[in-house]
């Protein structure tokens, strides 16, 4: 340490002797400053002369130590003002890109709001609510490449706040709407451990699972989401399609109109209880339902079609031709109602023989449009039918096979046409054809059996055989298809075969005369 030399004003170590000092030991006196010395001299051994040394340093070291410690706090108050400062200014900074971020998505200007998010992420790394709301934004915009962008958001402020919910829910939606529904559901489930009394993430956990074919679990959703909140219409009416997926119509039913009661201008769960009511043969029921939902959605006429065909369907012939000539007022130039109208004409009473014209010139309309449905093809082709002009009908009936989707009865009818038309190959290929749209088996026997007929006449036995085998199969115990098997095989030359199928045949009727003759001729 360093001492102010008394009188001399000259700076010396603390432990300077008196002899090394610069001055007569007869200088060295009493000082006025009495808090300086507790005494005026002292000696010491390690002086090598009897010089007087001053007992002022002792004092100076607490004083340089408070000295010191006022600095460094100081120091540390500056360090933490400027950090504060800093701190502050930064918060400032973030608070105001998040402001500004939400101005231009108010404006609509996502990228705008996109680089103040960024700005502020960048600003607070740690700032769950600016990914929360750049997330928002890249979902708000909607491309897939933007919601890949949001998903990765969502997760990371769902990572940064744990016990939040809002990125967990957007998670979630933003998953759901790229078809990732398995994802989408466990980020609503982790949604539900943090708080298990919202309705509306049941209910999206439940859409989910629906979307992902697991309907159980969608109805375990579900049902706690009515039971939160049993005023939300879209639950029900998800309540109610799972349960006619699970074949439970009764309770369907009910929450088809449980959501209809809520929400009246629902139209999606009136359209389902419109046909729920049809399945159950509530024609009265079914009728109000689609009379309601063509006063909802007036600018489709496909709307005052259902309620002219449901006329129809309950034998209201009158009512169905009036709904629907009341349509076509409004929209002259729309097939659909023509073929409606046709289709109504056709299927009513023949009490006069005018109805049977007016349907032709309904579905003469409906047909000759460009946009002309297979069905409108195939009622137009049966319509001339029924007037006689086979050639015309078979023409028709040609395009209905064509036009997509096809309706699996025009095969039908185009291979009956073409048949009174010896046009055998066509009328077999609608026959095979119709086969590969149909969903039921249960004509398969007799339609494969007429296949093998137009094989014999077209002297292709073998053909009518691989058919007939076919047949066999499936109902073993039918001798008429024996017979026909044993017959094509002859005509085709297997002697062995045919005499096989006779013998089996014969076994389950001895005295058959088509078998006799058959075996007579396999014997010759």
């Amino acid at each position: 340490m360093l001492g102010d030399e008394v009188r001399a004003g000259r700076f010396l170590t603390r432990c300077t002797a008196l002899h090394q000092r610069g001055f007569a030991a007869a200088d060295v006196g009493p000082t006025d400053d009495a808090g300086l010395l507790h005494r005026q001299v002292h000696y010491t051994n390690l002086d090598p002369s009897d010089a007087l040394k001053f007992l002022w340093a002792d004092r100076i070291e607490p004083i340089v130590k408070r000295a010191i410690l006022v600095i460094v706090v100081l120091a540390l108050a500056a360090v933490g003002g400027v950090f504060a400062y800093q701190t502050a200014a930064r918060q400032r900074d973030h608070a105001a890109l998040l402001t500004r971020g939400d101005t231009a998505l108010r404006d609509d200007q996502a990228f705008a709001a996109i680089e103040a998010y960024s700005g502020a992420i960048a600003l607070r790394p740690d700032s769950m609510l600016a990914y929360l709301r750049r997330g928002q934004t890249y979902q708000h915009r909607g491309d897939r490449g933007d919601l890949e962008a949001s998903v990765r958001d969502f997760r990371t402020a769902a990572t940064l706040d744990p016990t939040a919910t809002r990125p967990l829910e957007a998670l979630g939606d933003a998953l759901y709407q790229l078809q990732r529904y398995a994802r989408a559901a466990d980020a609503y489930e982790r949604y539900l451990r943090l708080d298990d009394r919202s309705a509306r993430v049941n209910y999206r956990l439940a859409l989910s699972r629906y979307r992902e074919r697991d309907t159980d679990a969608a109805l375990t959703a579900l049902r706690e989401a009515v039971r939160l909140d049993d005023r939300m219409a879209d639950a029900h009416y998800l309540l109610g399609v799972c349960l006619r997926d699970k074949h439970n119509a009764p309770d369907a039913l009910r929450a088809f109109e449980r959501a209809v009661a809520l929400e009246p201008g629902v139209i999606p769960a009136r359209e389902e209880l419109a046909d729920l009511y049809g399945e159950m043969g509530r024609g009265a029921e079914e009728l109000e339902q689609l009379q309601v939902l063509a006063g909802l959605d007036r600018d489709h006429a496909a709307r005052q079609v259902a309620v002219g065909m449901a006329h129809a369907r309950t034998g209201h012939w009158d009512l169905a031709v009036l709904t629907l000539g009341g349509a076509l007022e409004r929209n002259p130039n729309e097939p659909e109602i023509y073929r409606a109208l046709g289709q109504v004409w056709l299927q009513r009473p023949r009490d006069d023989r005018a109805f049977l014209s007016k349907a032709r010139e309904a579905l003469e309309r409906a047909a000759s449009s460009p946009a002309a449905t297979s069905e409108a093809l195939t009622l137009y082709g049966r319509a001339l039918l029924e007037e006689g002009d086979v050639e015309g009908a078979e023409r028709a009936l040609q395009q209905a096979t064509t036009r997509y989707p096809i309706d699996p009865a025009a095969f039908l009818l185009y291979s009956a046409t073409a048949e009174k038309q010896n046009h055998l190959d066509p009328a077999r290929q609608a026959l095979i054809q119709y086969g590969g749209l149909s969903e039921s088996d249960t004509d398969f026997v007799p339609r494969a059996t007429r296949i093998a007929a137009l094989s014999i006449r077209l002297n292709e036995p073998r053909i009518a055989v691989e058919w007939l085998d076919r047949a066999v199969s499936t109902s073993p115990s039918d001798v008429r298809l024996l017979a026909a098997l044993a017959d094509a095989q002859l005509r085709g030359g297997d002697h062995t075969a045919a005499q096989a199928t006779v013998a089996r045949a014969l076994d389950k009727e001895p005295k058959n005369p088509q078998l006799v003759a058959l075996a007579k001729r396999i014997t010759k």
